[in-house]
């Protein structure tokens, strides 16, 4: 398939994820604040690779990541009736580390910083 046609697919699966985690879907494990941060569509529409990012510690990733697993089918269900597509992409979940990352680096730039100051 045309790769802007999939990237097109890409931001609506995107949005529509977002939209159905945050307002129609009930599952306490699922903290208030979730981002889906990019979802990658395969070339054949086979399957969609969500990346998602929240804020908490491992055992809330866990948690979270448990809860996305066992409402997947209730997502795909809601995604299909606000997405149209002919076949609707097996839905993959992943954690989005780079806020992570990126919160490490500027604790890291901070010290180092401080660590000028003092000297």
């Amino acid at each position: 398939m045309n790769k802007k046609r999939v990237q097109q697919i890409s931001e609506e699966v995107r949005r529509s994820v977002s939209d159905i985690i945050n307002h129609k879907l009930k599952d306490p494990r699922i903290p208030q604040i979730i981002s889906i941060v990019h979802v990658d569509v395969t070339n054949d529409l086979s399957y969609a690779k969500i990346y998602y990012s929240i804020l908490g510690d491992t055992e809330k990733r866990d948690e979270t990541q448990d809860a996305l697993e066992s409402s997947k089918g209730f997502i795909k269900r809601e995604l299909a009736r606000s997405v149209k597509l002919r076949a609707m992409p097996e839905l993959i979940f992943e954690y989005d580390d780079s806020l992570d990352i990126s919160y490490k680096i500027s604790k890291l730039i901070d010290e180092v910083k401080n660590d000028n100051k003092s000297n």
